[in-house]
């Protein structure tokens, strides 16, 4: 049962990433990482950095050193733990010298878009999300995400309880109940 349950509640994870639109199918349709990318004109790269600015996209890889760092030195801390200050002061170090690594990220999600999107696509895009409608978009849209994952999350659990039910009751019926 509980295993249904998780299944239910992926699957409703699931259909709430789809509502994401755009996003959501470019991670799904995203190039394998060793996967070379094409070639894209500057101006195609220019139009890709300028969308992914509006979509705030360096939010999502903002601390992404700083907790590559934190990982990686708390896995180091349970096999060491005599070693506590050094690996803190370790972490400072190491967090130091890979500062500003973020706009790798930046740049090869820019190519990543320009690949999939033409550069016209992209400018339009731009312009979109320049307008108000496009603006509120940026704004709600990862709160109507959240709440549409939130009611897949309760919809899929009160489902899991019926389905649950309803298995229960039909093996009653044959005589073989099941807890």
């Amino acid at each position: 049962m509980k295993y249904l349950s998780q299944m239910l509640i992926a699957g409703g994870l699931a259909a709430g990433l789809a509502l994401s639109g755009a996003t959501a199918q470019a991670q799904t349709a995203a190039p394998a990482a060793k996967q070379e990318l094409k070639p894209v004109s500057p101006a195609a790269l220019a139009a890709a950095k300028e969308l992914l600015t509006l979509k705030n996209a360096q939010a999502m890889y903002a601390g992404a050193v700083p907790g590559i760092v934190q990982r990686v030195k708390a896995n180091l801390l349970q096999n060491n733990l005599n070693y506590q200050k050094d690996l803190d002061e370790v972490a400072l170090v190491v967090a130091k010298d890979l500062a500003g690594r973020e706009s790798e990220v930046s740049e090869q999600m820019a190519k990543i878009y320009a690949n999939f999107f033409t550069e016209q696509e992209l400018k339009d895009l731009v312009t979109f999300y320049k307008t108000p409608l496009g603006q509120k978009l940026l704004t709600a849209e990862p709160q109507a995400i959240s709440a549409s994952m939130g009611f897949m999350n309760q919809w899929g659990q009160q489902t899991t309880e019926k389905v649950g039910e309803l298995f229960r009751d039909e093996m009653k019926k044959r005589n073989k109940p099941v807890m």
